[in-house]
């Protein structure tokens, strides 16, 4: 299913009869831990999102605990970060809450955002919604991108070494491009995504 939100807001594509449109906000986030759209039964789909071990490697089991818990192997991959196909159109993929709506409906769903503050404004990203967060308002797309900050939960620190808030401050995440240079080649171009295409806007409507 593709949503279309003109940033934030939204307007479907696909199907049509599920059309959506509204204002929203986004901010940025990467915290390395299993999604919440990894886990069965979360949405009608043939399959949850798809997660990675401590390695990167696919994992077959959508039942692995998330690596953000004791015990727990499972978590974001890296093919998670944002990339773009050309100076206007960027792809990727966001924790989102939807008012009106409930996580069994956004699961897995795509929304194409167009941005009209700050300075990627007019550009637009569709971006597949893989989780959701406890501390999202309404219509709000937390946009995964390598560096963005880890938020509520921390599992780059045993994924990919990262210090124990996360790289940079713990919501916000790091401030230039230079800091990209330390992160692991699997996220090193989500990274590096945030200060060209992305234009290093803060939170953008």
């Amino acid at each position: 299913m593709l949503s279309n939100i003109a940033v934030a807001v939204l307007v479907a594509l696909v199907p049509l009869t599920s059309a959506q449109s509204g204002s929203g906000v986004t901010t940025r986030y990467w915290d390395c831990c299993k999604p919440s759209c990894a886990w069965p039964g979360k949405a009608d789909v043939t399959n949850p999102v798809r997660t990675c071990d401590v390695n990167d490697n696919p994992l077959a089991d959508p039942g692995v605990k998330s690596g953000c818990e004791d015990g727990g192997n499972s978590y974001m991959c890296s093919d998670n970060s944002p990339w773009a196909v050309n100076d206007h159109l960027s792809y990727g993929f966001a924790a989102a809450s939807i008012a009106g709506s409930n996580e069994a409906s956004w699961c897995c769903d795509c929304y194409e955002l167009t941005f009209t503050s700050g300075p990627v404004s007019g550009k637009q990203m569709v971006v597949q919604v893989t989780n959701t967060g406890g501390d999202l308002g309404q219509n709000h797309f937390d946009i995964a991108m390598p560096g963005g900050g880890v938020g509520l939960f921390n599992g780059c620190t045993k994924q990919y070494g990262a210090p124990s808030s996360g790289w940079g401050e713990q919501y916000g995440g790091i401030r230039s491009a230079q800091e990209c240079a330390a992160f692991n080649p699997k996220i090193k171009a989500g990274c590096e995504w945030r200060f060209g295409w992305f234009q290093n806007a803060n939170n953008p409507r």
